[in-house]
């Protein structure tokens, strides 16, 4: 059956227009939603506690586990029992009596209305929560539910969807506005009571009050609605839990998981985390990432404001725990196109606390209406202000509060953490002998450009001059701290990003010896790149020689040596002196018997000797035999016998001893006689 949507805004009598099809034609039945199925009216209906479908059937849960309840909608064939929807005049805030929202099949959207400055309300009533396990005071998060659902704009001018939040039938307060198109994208809010809640969609196309309908080709369109631990709820999945002696199960306690191969509850070890909600499956423990521990109750990991480092040839300690309180950073101003003036202002918080988060940007636009201000918390997170010179009012404005890090995945010094990349040229570079401390954190919001969700890296560099929190900064490439929308990018400088000083970031300096004293002292490395930690050594004074002292001593060592070599010299040459005078003057004739006797012994001790006056004499290898005629006349001359091995050899053989000298020995060539003396001996000077 087919009918026109409400109102109506069309006519069908105009050439060409479109006419309602035939109904009572029979087609194949749309699916059902998730944990629905169709009975035999061929209407969908829920599936009763203990089983689950897809939308197509109801099926038993297996053995050891329990079915996973909430509601979630993704076919809009009718509208949903517990959903209701009704326009709001925007010039007079009077019902009309409409419905706002027309289904269409895989979506919902808006209908025209009777003005562009309408608002078209859809409001969904959840009557209660049923948390799988009792909501302790977590300092993450005292989830008891969460609702996520996919949404899309489609405006020309300036329209604005609104999100609001209801708690037992009170008035609902705004916790999210988009104003414009925007892609498909999807978003999360979670819910921390058990109580009745609404939530409800509104939207209007401008809201400048005019009569008439000039933009209804503007509309907003809801792809899914998936609203988790629903009391009375159906399921599309089972999780498995721990099963007890009564035949029922039970989820594990916080902080604990289901062993596979037990099937019992066992707490997660330190270093691990319990991951992934109840809502979405079967938690399991997950390591924590790099730079992190587990907090007590295993709900998540955080870093304790230190971090230890390796680096080659060292390890350095880090301590920050001043940037555990957070701090502030905003951009430059930016201008809408009417003109007015704003800037995006961010809070962080890094570490400590046990994972508390304590950074929170406000939207104070509902207080000043009389409503409670809008709060939200998380690692970082981003506001829009605008001044007070601007609005006139007393204080800035702050709306649209957003989360930019509700997880911290690691601390390290690498650039890629979990598909984030922290792009080291967006900043200047830091010091090649310490490389900065990245913080990496995700965001639960997901958007079409973020599919992931948005991101977060934070680097964290030494200077030691800037003490307490520093400063904070933004890539000046990317002055509203994002380049591409999705992940956001942090400098933060200051002396607590940098090691606890130790023994390596230090040097000594020796001084000179001066009266008998000498003094060590030490001196910070430079550039110095450490802070805290161990101060400077005391200089140390002690007792020591001057070089004075043992260049004394190393001259008068040298002067004794010396005197002694030219001892040893002095004698070895006298007494050789004294043998060679010997040898030459018994050979010539000259000397006492006694002499001669001397001159034999040592000629024998020398290896020669002879008779008939004879004596020899080496010179340069070279050995000459001096002999004397048998009458004991004047000598024979001098005669070259070679090497002293050549005279050795002839005196074993006998070719000399014995024998005596030829009358005439042979005559040695000039070159070896040299110049003859007196009685036909060679001169002394040629010997």
């Amino acid at each position: 059956m087919y009918k026109w949507a409400e109102p109506k805004i069309c006519s069908e009598e105009l050439p060409q227009a479109a006419r309602l099809p035939s109904s009572g034609i029979k087609t194949q039945c749309p699916p059902c939603n998730p944990g629905f199925a169709k009975g035999n009216s061929s209407t969908c209906q829920p599936c009763p506690y203990g089983f689950y479908s897809n939308g197509s059937a109801c099926l038993s849960c297996p053995e050891g586990t329990e079915p996973v309840l909430g509601l979630e909608y993704k076919w809009w064939n009718v509208l949903p029992p517990n959903m209701e929807t009704t326009v709001l005049s925007g010039i007079n805030f009077e019902y009309k009596g409409i419905a706002g929202w027309e289904v269409a099949g895989d979506y919902i959207y808006t209908a025209a209305g009777a003005s562009d400055s309408d608002f078209m309300i859809l409001t969904l009533v959840v009557p209660g929560f049923s948390p799988p396990s009792p909501v302790l005071e977590d300092t993450e998060s005292r989830e008891v539910a969460r609702i996520t659902f996919v949404f899309e704009t489609l405006c020309s001018v300036g329209c604005e969807l609104y999100f609001m939040v209801g708690v037992n039938s009170h008035t609902n307060t705004p916790v999210e506005t988009w104003t414009g198109s925007t892609g498909k994208q999807s978003y999360t809010y979670l819910v921390e009571k058990n109580a009745t809640m609404s939530f409800t969609w509104a939207f209007q196309r401008t809201p400048y009050h005019e009569a008439g309908r000039r933009f209804t080709s503007d509309v907003a369109k809801l792809y899914s609605i998936n609203v988790t631990n629903v009391q009375g709820g159906v399921a599309s999945f089972c999780r498995r839990c721990a099963p007890q002696p009564t035949g029922s199960c039970a989820p594990c306690s916080p902080g604990s998981a289901v062993d596979p191969s037990s099937g019992t509850c066992q707490p997660c070890p330190p270093g691990t985390y319990l991951w992934g909600h109840p809502s979405d499956g079967t938690p399991t423990c997950h390591p924590c990432g790099p730079g992190t521990r587990s907090n007590q109750l295993r709900s998540l990991c955080y870093n304790n404001c230190s971090l230890a480092l390796a680096l080659p040839g060292q390890m350095l300690h880090f301590e920050f725990p001043s940037l555990g309180q957070g701090a502030g950073v905003g951009t430059g101003s930016s201008f809408t196109p009417k003109g007015l003036r704003y800037s995006h202002h961010f809070r962080l918080s890094l570490c400590g606390h046990q994972g508390r988060k304590m950074a929170s940007c406000a939207d104070n636009v509902t207080a000043g209406l009389g409503g409670p201000a809008r709060v939200v918390t998380s690692y970082v997170c981003q506001a829009i202000l605008v001044p007070p010179d601007v609005t006139g009012a007393r204080a800035a404005v702050s709306s649209q509060p957003i989360s930019l890090g509700d997880h911290l995945l690691g601390v390290t010094t690498s650039s890629v953490l979990d598909g984030i990349v922290s792009p080291p040229e967006l900043f200047p570079p830091s010091h090649p002998d310490l490389p900065d401390i990245i913080f990496f954190f995700r965001s639960n919001d997901m958007t079409q450009p973020c599919s992931s969700g948005r991101a977060t890296t934070i680097r964290l560099r030494c200077d030691p001059l800037r003490v307490g929190t520093g400063t904070l900064a933004v890539p000046s490439k990317c002055p509203e701290g994002t380049c591409d929308g999705c992940t956001f990018h942090f400098l933060w400088v200051t002396a607590e990003g940098c090691p606890r000083c130790s023994s390596s970031h230090h040097r000594p300096i020796v001084g000179a010896c001066i009266g008998g004293v000498q003094k060590t002292t030490y001196v910070w490395r430079e550039p110095r790149l450490c802070h805290g930690g161990d101060a400077l050594p005391p200089q140390v004074i002690q007792a020591c020689r001057s070089v004075d002292f043992w260049l004394k001593v190393g001259i008068s060592t040298g002067t004794c040596v010396a005197v002694l070599l030219a001892a040893l010299a002095a004698y070895f040459w006298k007494k050789d002196s004294k043998v060679g005078i010997q040898i030459f003057q018994a050979g010539d004739g000259r000397g006492s018997p006694g002499d001669r006797r001397d001159v034999a012994r040592q000629l024998r001790h020398h290896g020669g000797g002879g008779r008939g006056g004879r004596a020899a004499l080496c010179h340069r290898n070279v050995t000459f035999w001096k002999t004397q005629s048998p009458n004991g006349q004047a000598d024979a001359g001098w005669i070259r016998l070679g090497p002293a091995q050549d005279l050795i050899q002839q005196h074993r053989s006998g070719a000399v001893r014995g024998q005596g000298a030829p009358s005439h020995p042979p005559a040695l060539p000039e070159a070896v006689t040299g110049q003859r003396g007196t009685h036909g001996h060679p001169a002394r000077g040629q010997l």
